[in-house]
């Protein structure tokens, strides 16, 4: 059990993003970029290419602009919609609305603007946790999903997980700690870029900059913070899926060989029936900066399958 926790908390720290090498390099080449007004919020998506749809969901820390090497490899051959989530990156701020089945529900919004009926999922971090309860509130809208690196509120061994003091984040929040890092944003995402990676190096000094300054727009840092303060609710939301019946859709639950390992398919079968395990090698939490091409591999090899 020892084993467990320490993969399972290693993973977990993965709420905090790395940015990329350049400002260049969250450019994506060919798409449109719009706003979606959507269920009392605006959503800003990117999408580009043409055939199957597959829609790329970010976590904390991170925006859509984490996908950039996924995006340009799926887009040769399928549409490709990559959104913000409430409140992060360039979409809305508001001031509710952070629980996991009201972001599912952004994400069908979003579908419906594209004209877009089906597609695949995949997610990372907290857009696991969205991805989830859209798996679960739309089954006929989604035919795979893949989870990267990440466990779901009330999903397996999540009580044992959360007894564990090295989570203290999951309760960070609240205005008084939004004043202690308002200004101070680099500080609090610098700590996850470099513990929660297996190589911090591979985080350069553009790429955090990046991140940093689209966390320090106003309501940023609160939307962060309220998407760890839902995660009871969730928890609550997807105890009731799983006591209606389990996902019977294809899943492929990815860890960070560094970060969640196996322990990401062992999460995901106490939900799943169909479940495939993929390990990302020599990489922690941050698999799109740590070993991009590994990702692509495993996430390309299951959407075709």
């Amino acid at each position: 059990m020892r084993v467990f926790l320490t993969a399972v908390l290693a993973s977990m720290m993965w709420l905090a993003v790395p940015a990329q090498s350049s400002a260049q390099a969250f450019e994506f080449p060919g798409f449109t970029v719009r706003d979606i007004a959507v269920n009392g919020v605006t959503i800003h998506v990117r999408s580009g290419g043409s055939g199957p749809a597959v829609v790329l969901l970010h976590g904390y820390g991170e925006t859509g602009d984490m996908w950039v090497p996924l995006a340009a490899e799926l887009v040769r051959d399928r549409t490709v919609i990559v959104p913000d989530l409430r409140g992060l990156g360039l979409s809305s701020k508001p001031a509710s609305g952070f629980d996991k089945k009201t972001q599912a529900d952004d994400v069908a919004g979003v579908l419906d603007a594209l004209n877009v009926r089906q597609a695949d999922v995949v997610a990372h971090d907290i857009g696991n946790m969205v991805a989830f309860q859209f798996a679960a509130r739309y089954p006929e809208r989604i035919a795979r999903l893949v989870l990267i690196d990440a466990p779901v509120p009330g999903v397996g061994p999540w009580e044992e997980i959360l007894k564990n003091p090295l989570l203290w984040h999951f309760r960070f929040g609240g205005p008084d700690m939004e004043r202690l890092v308002a200004g101070r944003e680099r500080i609090y995402l610098d700590r996850f870029w470099n513990e929660f990676s297996a190589s911090p190096d591979r985080f350069s000094e553009a790429a955090r900059s990046h991140y940093s300054a689209l966390y320090a727009l106003p309501g940023a840092m609160h939307s962060g913070f309220a998407q760890f303060a839902a995660f009871d609710q969730d928890a609550i939301d997807n105890r009731a899926i799983l006591a209606r019946g389990r996902l019977k859709l294809p899943i492929l639950a990815v860890g960070g060989e560094k970060s969640f390992g196996p322990m990401m398919a062992t999460v995901m079968r106490a939900a799943g029936d169909d479940v495939t395990e993929g390990i990302v090698p020599d990489s922690g939490h941050w698999i799109m900066e740590e070993n991009p091409q590994a990702t692509i591999r495993l996430v390309r090899g299951f959407l075709v399958r």
